[in-house]
């Protein structure tokens, strides 16, 4: 896939950066956060990782939330970062802006908007911020993709 809005960088066998600094970010940048996101789920975990398979499809789901969040919110996007363990995914998306993401207000499901922290709040493993200081912050969260053996009950 031809990446027009960031540099795809490998920093080791499960851990890569999506670099969003130099290029012009515009819509496209979701769907192609979504599409490197895609490619790692499938190759890091197999069959599990396929978009079709529920985890998978809300690890998707959460990227384009954070993305959207750091283009709309969060100044400009600068990085997506993700990292496979043996069980889960973790993503942290970075932006230029110092401010935490914040509700507005109590979750509300018929709005057109503002559903994102409410979608990582039920969805993420478990998420949150790291202040950057004036440079910004990075919103991270985990989705669990393969269930813990340890626990036995497949969840």
């Amino acid at each position: 896939m031809t990446l027009a809005h960031g540099k795809e960088i490998r920093v080791s066998g499960r851990s890569l950066r999506y670099d969003l600094t130099g290029a012009p970010l515009g819509p496209g940048v979701v769907a192609e956060c979504r599409e490197v996101t895609r490619r790692a789920l499938r190759t890091w975990f197999g069959r599990a990782g396929a978009p079709e398979e529920r985890a998978a499809a809300d690890a998707l789901l959460l990227v384009s939330e954070v993305v959207t969040n750091a283009h709309r919110h969060g100044g400009t996007p600068s990085e997506l970062r993700l990292d496979g363990t043996d069980r889960a995914l973790w993503v942290q998306v970075s932006d230029t802006s110092p401010e935490p993401p914040r509700p507005h207000g109590p979750h509300r499901a018929r709005r057109a908007s503002g559903h994102g922290l409410y979608l990582l709040e039920r969805l993420a493993a478990r998420w949150g911020t790291v202040p950057r200081g004036p440079a910004g912050k990075t919103v991270w969260f985990q989705v669990d993709v393969l269930p813990d053996a340890s626990r036995g009950d497949g969840s």
